[in-house]
């Protein structure tokens, strides 16, 4: 049993003296987090509980834990908090299970999960007014430094490609560009990461909802975005602006969207779609040259292909998009 294992299995003993209890390893993610299930004998926790493990030195938890009981309140599924012990930084939670989305999505089950889905989001979106200053927002400077990560560390380390004056201004300008589309949208909550692999089916108040402690207030399309062109499962184009439009009208009557106007909507969507791309190629790449977690590189293709979708359907962008489909492989 590894250090902090046997830390956890002493603090779980301290809160559980009479009990006796097993771990067994849940998931890790992109992070320093890892996770464990916590199964304790007669204490009415039949499905397990979870603790998860965040090393303070690298994370953090009082964030997670604020997070996740001010968006229970709200009515979104997330953990249910338990205890935690902020010095070494456990969590015990609830367990959601473990039914990805990702996992359960196929063309006869995509519209009822995606539609509980967006009715979580617009849940959570809503929030917004009963406390516009919760979450830290989504400023200029984050979204720029999200995009740098494309030039960083999937140009320049992973490709090994030296960036001339003249691309690092073309990169600048487009950066711009998708800054103020970003920035002109409505701003509420979002949950940064609301894709498959973090949203859980659930069978009551589907879905449960992970991973949530990044939230910030920005533009109503980022999560929309995350969801419908998510980076590990790929619909066609035709289908996510349905869906797109779709959740505009939900929008609209949820009061979330003071205007009615589909094609600034696509516009907003499709945008925010290449600044999360970018940033999300440069993640994968940086997980795999820094962290040594290699197997995100398996989902670059796809962040790519979205990507060149989006830049090859704006005019305003075509120096970018020639740039972009000069650089990668093909």
């Amino acid at each position: 049993m590894d250090r902090r294992k046997q830390i956890i299995h002493n603090w779980i003993e301290s809160l559980y003296p009479t009990e006796k209890f097993s771990l067994e390893p849940a998931s890790s993610d992109a992070s320093f987090r890892r996770y464990f299930r916590l199964f304790i004998n007669h204490t009415g926790h039949a499905d397990g509980l979870i603790v998860m493990d965040a090393p303070p030195e690298s994370e953090e938890i009082t964030v997670f834990c604020r997070l996740a009981r001010r968006f229970l309140k709200l009515g979104i599924n997330v953990p249910h908090i338990l205890h935690t012990h902020k010095v070494q930084g456990f969590v015990l939670m609830t367990d959601l299970g473990s039914r990805h989305y990702l996992d359960s999505l196929n063309d006869n089950t995509v519209e009822r999960l995606y539609g509980d889905a967006l009715g979580a989001l617009v849940t959570l979106q809503t929030g917004t007014f009963d406390d516009p200053t919760f979450l830290p927002p989504y400023s200029a400077q984050r979204l720029r430094q999200e995009m740098d990560l494309f030039r960083e560390w999937y140009l320049s380390t992973h490709l090994g490609l030296e960036i001339t004056a003249e691309e690092n201004k073309t990169m600048d300008e487009a950066w711009q560009l998708l800054i103020e589309s970003a920035l002109e949208q409505p701003q509420l909550w979002v949950h940064r990461d609301f894709h498959s692999r973090n949203l859980m089916v659930t069978d009551i108040h589907n879905p449960g909802v992970l991973d949530f402690q990044d939230a910030v207030t920005g533009p109503i399309t980022y999560d929309l975005v995350s969801l419908l062109k998510d980076c590990y499962i790929e619909w066609p184009k035709e289908r996510i602006e349905d869906w797109a439009l779709g959740y505009h009208d939900l929008a609209l009557q949820s009061g979330l969207l003071e205007k009615e106007d589909e094609q600034q909507f696509l516009r907003w969507f499709h945008r925010m779609g290449i600044q999360r791309h970018l940033k999300v190629a440069g993640i994968f790449a940086r997980l795999s040259h820094r962290d040594g977690k290699n197997l995100y590189l398996n989902d670059i293709p796809l962040t790519l292909r979205y990507l060149l979708s989006a830049l090859q359907d704006d005019p305003d962008l075509d120096r970018l998009y020639q740039l972009v489909a000069a650089k990668i492989p093909q």
